[in-house]
């Protein structure tokens, strides 16, 4: 894979290219699998690579929970927005912003530790999930996995917390389903942003990489259309962003993550 799919345009090119970068360019977000389970040397792999992610101070701030039985992952399904794919999947990993390891540490030593309370500590807590995950999905492409992330799972995180029986201290930051990509899934590579529009060479420059929208505005359309969907990627972003009402319940997230032990101060 090269860097024309990646950017839909014939004259992006990269001066290196190599395996990795390749499998990198070729990620695309998978919604539906093939009856083949993910076995359990490869949950195992995927673990070995997230655990192999930078985390900050070596806190390890995060867990992951496998979902493999059917009736849960309905009931999650459920909970995400009702996106079908979550149950049809063999194997849904749920990525957990988890300080109630280092709370039950504190417990054990009788010590205390009231850094876990402020905002900083959950950052770290979903930032470690993240990078963990993301070496998850690429680690799941080289075995020949496809991956997708499932933001949703916030939609209702004490519903989530109260199924996966997560401690105090502890959050589902996102989900992803995993599972052998199915070959008739009308789907491709999604263009992403020109570098020069998120890429900025010493200092800020707005007006420089919003020039380069309007471009990529044509090249979404032009993908979406190909794929039965509307509508180009400034108006998606706007739609998406634009208050309370498109954003599932996640505008209370602040008083749920209090409720659930992360008060984020």
């Amino acid at each position: 894979m090269d860097a024309t799919v990646r950017y839909g345009d014939p004259a992006a090119t990269l001066g290196v290219l190599n395996d990795v970068i390749s499998l990198q360019l070729a990620h695309r977000s998978v919604r539906k699998f093939g009856a083949r389970d993910v076995t359990d040397d490869e949950l195992a792999a995927l673990v070995a690579a997230a655990q192999s992610a930078p985390t900050s101070s070596n806190l390890q701030s995060w867990s992951v929970v496998a979902v493999r039985e059917q009736s849960r992952k309905t009931r999650l399904a459920g909970l995400a927005a009702n996106q079908a794919f979550i149950a049809q999947a063999p194997l849904f990993l749920v990525w957990v912003a988890d300080l109630s390891r280092a709370n039950r540490l504190a417990e054990r030593a009788g010590v205390e530790v009231a850094a876990t309370d402020y905002l900083e500590a959950t950052l770290l807590g979903v930032i470690d999930a993240a990078l963990a995950a993301q070496n998850a999905a690429v680690a799941a492409a080289s075995l020949g996995l496809g991956t997708v992330f499932v933001g949703a799972i916030r939609n209702h995180p004490e519903e989530v917390a109260a199924e996966l029986r997560l401690p105090p201290n502890a959050m589902a930051a996102f989900g992803m389903a995993v599972g052998t990509p199915d070959a008739t899934e009308n789907a491709g590579i999604k263009p992403r942003l020109p570098q020069a529009a998120v890429m900025h060479q010493e200092r800020y420059d707005a007006d420089t990489a919003d020039a380069h929208i309007a471009a990529y505005d044509e090249r979404l359309t032009a993908y979406n259309t190909r794929y039965g969907l509307a509508g180009n990627w400034s108006d998606r972003v706007l739609a998406r962003l634009r208050g309370p009402a498109s954003m599932s319940g996640r505008h209370r997230l602040r008083q749920t993550l209090e409720r659930l032990g992360l008060p984020s101060r």
